[in-house]
């Protein structure tokens, strides 16, 4: 038995006991703190580009709000910054409805007066609708005068809408020159405030190199990453203005797709992996991104990462020892030990070497060796049990004889009443003979239904002699059903229960009913029933106690025991059950499941 497994030392089992002990936690620690120290450093990157972020949006904001206050401001009225014009006047409200040298001039200051306080680069033009010239505006980059933008559709488009002010998103400003002309506009309507007639429009050109300005702070890596992108996906803003108009899962190569509803996401693109962070505006209808490689957060952990190592392979040089240790310790006794087990194997049961040991192997050391010494008085032992063994096999062979003698002996007065031509004892003595063998025989406790009622006829045969023929027996059986098994001897209890309680008392003609039939789809009921006395309430309810487990259990072979072995060998809900009143006979249903 032993030898289909391969041999494995308590020392070896013991050693990679305690390198698991040791490193299962060591490894366990080790991946939990690395990918502890990777979700601290994603943490706080994405913390980091979302403040960042979150703080380009606000200062885009402001300048465009200030832009909107400008346009505001200069359109109808003067603030105290100004100090060169009348509070009372309205330089650009005088200028679209008289557009003379002199209100020229004003608009003219105010407007520079702006644009040198803010100390940025952009334009102011204002387009006159009051028949008058238009104004423009600007530090030191060349007007085309030729231009108007009227033809534009998002001037058109706000011309026609209810808007009061808006803010175009990046669009090329052909009203300047300059090379590179990509600009945010703000443009406002300019109403007479005496008539409220729509006299005019202000657009003020922001160049877009503004944001870049803006983000000085930002590192040369941030600024580059800095993409601002509007509701439908369109890059408005990027360090690269070639990217400008274009899509910005197209800018990345997003692989994966871009999920616009998370704040924070990983993406793949040219291979590589990307920490995207969005930070929407809060007054625009646009979405900031800043984006980093992954690769770049394991630069910080990679110490850390390192340090692990070094701790882990300490330890596991640690491990190693101690367990070589511990467990040539622990065995030691164990190898003696299993070196007296073969002394004793070989007949060696006294003055064993002694294991030191004190602690449980030094114990089960002395048990064992106790035990070798009660072990040789128990061979010696059984060595005169096996003696004795022998002698009562021989008695039991001697024993057997008996039954055959028996057998024999009927068989001679078989053959004697059959010479005497006495019909009735060669009947009893056959059924005798077959009721013996078949109760004596130790073949199966299992039979065909078929062969334990053909020892029911035997059965009958003998007590029909007994009783004068006042015996009369009806089968109603399916013969489908008979090579089905039945627990040896379950049906003579019954039948002799029907003989000696109902009928043997009887003064006329007794008649038992023996059917077989099926019930259902898994059970075969074997039904004995008779004509006789019955039981009265008392009797009948003592023998149902009986069935049920709460009576008595005391007798012989009876209904009781056949109900017993039935429900141990099928369970339930198989067993005996009855119907009996007085003076109309006896009906005992054993049911058993089919089992062919």
């Amino acid at each position: 038995m032993f030898g289909r497994f391969r041999f494995i030392s308590i020392k070896s089992k013991m050693m990679v006991l305690f390198l698991l002990i040791i490193l299962v936690p060591i490894v366990t620690m080790f991946i939990n703190s690395y990918l502890s120290s990777q979700q601290l450093l994603e943490r706080k990157y994405t913390d980091l580009l979302t403040d960042i972020s979150k703080q380009s949006n606000i200062r885009v904001e402001e300048f465009l709000e200030d832009t909107r206050q400008i346009s505001l401001i200069s359109s109808y009225g003067i603030n105290s910054y100004v100090s060169a014009v009348s509070q009372e006047n309205y330089p650009i409200q005088n200028y679209l409805r008289e557009d003379s040298k002199r209100n020229e001039n004003q608009a003219t200051q105010l407007l520079m007066n702006y644009i040198r306080m803010k100390d940025l680069e952009y334009a102011i033009y204002v387009y006159n609708f009051n028949g008058g010239k238009n104004l423009y505006i600007s530090t030191d980059s060349p007007v085309d005068y030729t231009y108007h933008p009227g033809d534009e559709e998002w001037f058109a488009d706000f011309l026609q809408s209810e808007d009061i002010t808006r803010d175009i998103a990046v669009v090329k400003d052909k009203q300047t020159k300059r090379a590179n002309n990509l600009s945010i506009l703000n443009v406002r309507k300019i109403y007479d405030m005496e008539n409220g007639d729509l006299i005019g429009v202000m657009t003020i050109s922001i160049p877009i190199d503004f944001i870049n300005k803006l983000n000085d702070r930002l590192q040369e890596d941030s600024r580059s990453a800095y993409t601002i992108v509007d509701s439908n996906g369109i890059v408005l803003f990027n360090n690269n203005y070639e990217q400008i108009g274009k899509r910005f899962a197209e800018v990345l190569s997003i692989e994966d797709g871009l999920s616009p509803e998370t704040a924070r996401q990983v993406i793949s693109s040219e291979g590589r992996d990307y920490l995207l962070i969005s930070t929407p505006f809060e007054k625009h209808d646009w979405t900031a991104y800043l984006y980093m490689p992954v690769e770049e957060l394991a630069v910080e952990g990679y110490m850390f990462k390192r340090n692990l190592v070094v701790i882990a392979a300490l330890l596991l040089l640690f491990s190693i020892t101690s367990s070589f240790y511990l467990s040539n310790h622990i065995t030691k006794p164990i190898k003696r030990l299993m070196s007296n087990m073969l002394l004793v194997e070989k007949g060696k049961f006294e003055n064993l070497p002694e294991v030191k040991s004190n602690d449980e192997i030094g114990l089960l050391a002395n048990r064992f060796e106790q035990m070798s010494g009660e072990l040789k008085i128990l061979v010696e032992r059984i060595y005169l049990e096996q003696q004795e063994k022998s002698e009562a096999e021989i008695k039991a062979l001697q024993a057997q004889i008996n039954p055959h003698f028996l057998y024999n002996t009927l068989n001679s007065v078989k053959w004697i009443a059959s010479m005497q031509r006495s019909d009735k004892i060669v009947q009893m003595t056959e059924a005798l003979i077959s009721l013996l063998r078949y109760s004596t025989s130790n073949d199966s406790k299992l039979v065909p239904i078929r062969e334990e009622l053909e020892q029911i006829t035997h059965y009958i045969t003998i007590q029909k002699v007994r009783y004068f023929n006042k015996i009369d027996v009806v089968y109603d059986i399916d013969e489908s059903l008979l090579e089905h098994h039945i627990l040896k001897l379950s049906v003579q209890p019954i039948v002799e229960n029907a003989i000696f309680h109902g009928i043997a008392d009887m003064d006329g003609e007794g008649v038992i009913r023996i059917s077989v039939y099926g019930r259902e789809k898994d059970a075969i009921c074997i039904e004995v029933s008779d004509n006789g006395e019955g039981m009265n309430e008392e009797a009948a309810g003592r023998l149902q106690e009986q069935l049920s487990g709460n009576g008595s259990r005391s007798g012989g072979i009876g209904v009781r025991n056949v109900h017993y072995r039935i429900k141990k060998v099928f369970g339930d809900p198989f067993g005996v059950s009855f119907l009996s009143n007085p003076r109309q006979g006896s009906t005992f249903v054993i049911t058993i499941p089919r089992n062919q």
